[in-house]
């Protein structure tokens, strides 16, 4: 749906620049100018995964990002950043016209929370929920001025309820009023998607403080497991059933070089096993619990200097040879919580382009 708006959007374009042709003429000038963008599109969109030159599509703080991937493996602006752009969610009768198996991989009529929502990751993945067709969605997010204006700015954008609400993954009342408020407000959850995290790197084990490892276990995984448990009991109660989508990484399945950071992938190692007994356990409720492990990505806390020689080893080992958009998770993520992968549970998705195979 969002190759398809882009694609008219383009034409649109196309076809404001044609002399004899104005935004309101006729179907004829605009479906010519459609096709010339579409069969311009067959030959220049689909370039090799490894090489360069690959455009990447995101959202930051609810702003459409347009990029392409360098020949070192960041990443630098597609086009103007004027070009509007403004994607909507699936309409339910869009959705009555897709074939079997399409429509299983959309969320209509679904309410989803996603933790981490307010920027980032989450907020990427908040609007591709959005896109496959949720009715709702709430926010979560310990930021509250950052997650107020990403709820506005995301229901603005796709015509979907959406709702933040404040919470600290470290305060078990804060989660479970979080979650209670959600179900006042929507009704039955159907999907969570945990994406709050903290990270910190660079700290040799022998100097970490036990007081920052804690404050990492507690939000990375202890606040997972309260979150998880919360809505869990939510789709228990109601018989719903439904999907849990946890965000880990790789660095809970191997130890990063050159950087270590022991905390954050005991904590990642942890949400994966953690993710593997709830499904075990939640079964037999119709509940589903799936982990999504990111590589290295392309994130703005990755975008400082002093990370520039690091991001240069990572990309090197990376056979894709760059680092992950922020935009790489969300079909992923749409999948698993959506019915297209209702067989699937206790499974960890790792998305690094081809890091951990080396």
């Amino acid at each position: 749906m969002m190759n398809s708006l882009i694609t008219r959007r383009v034409a649109a374009i196309a076809l404001k620049s044609m002399p004899s042709a104005s935004i309101h003429g006729s179907n004829t000038q605009f479906n010519t100018a459609l096709k010339h963008v579409q069969h311009k599109a067959a030959f220049t969109t689909v370039p090799r995964i490894a090489n360069p030159n690959i455009k990447i599509t995101s959202f930051e703080d609810g702003k459409r990002v347009d990029e392409v991937v360098q020949t070192d493996g960041t990443t630098a602006p597609a086009i103007p950043a004027d070009v509007p752009y403004v994607a909507t969610g699936l309409h339910p009768s869009t959705r009555d016209n897709m074939p079997n198996t399409l429509k299983n991989f959309t969320l209509t009529g679904k309410t989803a929370v996603v933790s981490g929502g307010a920027r980032g990751l989450g907020l990427n993945m908040a609007q591709a929920i959005a896109e496959a067709g949720a009715e709702n969605i709430a926010l979560f997010d310990v930021n509250e001025e950052a997650g107020v204006k990403a709820a506005q700015d995301l229901q603005d954008q796709t015509g979907v309820q959406v709702i933040f609400v404040k919470v600290d993954l470290r305060n078990d009342e804060d989660i479970a009023a979080a979650v209670a408020k959600v179900t006042e407000h929507f009704g039955d959850i159907n999907v969570l998607v945990n994406s709050a995290g903290i990270a910190e790197s660079n700290i040799p084990a022998e100097k970490y403080d036990g007081q920052a490892f804690r404050k990492t276990m507690d939000v990375n995984l202890i606040g997972a497991f309260v979150l998880n448990q919360a809505v869990a009991r939510k789709m228990i109660e109601s018989r719903s059933g439904g999907s849990i989508v946890n965000i880990a990484s790789m660095s809970g399945s191997i130890v990063n070089y050159p950087q270590p950071q022991c905390a954050y992938n005991a904590s990642k190692a942890g949400v994966i096993m953690l993710s593997k007994c709830l499904a075990a356990e939640w079964a037999q409720h119709n509940i589903r619990v799936n982990t999504i492990s990111p590589g290295y990505m392309d994130t703005a806390l990755n975008r400082v200097p002093a990370l520039d020689a690091q991001k240069k080893v990572w990309i090197e080992q990376t056979p894709q040879k760059r680092l992950g958009a922020v935009s790489d998770l969300n079909g992923l993520a749409v999948f698993l919580a959506s019915d297209a992968s209702s067989y699937m549970t206790g499974a960890d998705n790792i998305i690094d382009g081809g890091y951990t195979v080396w």
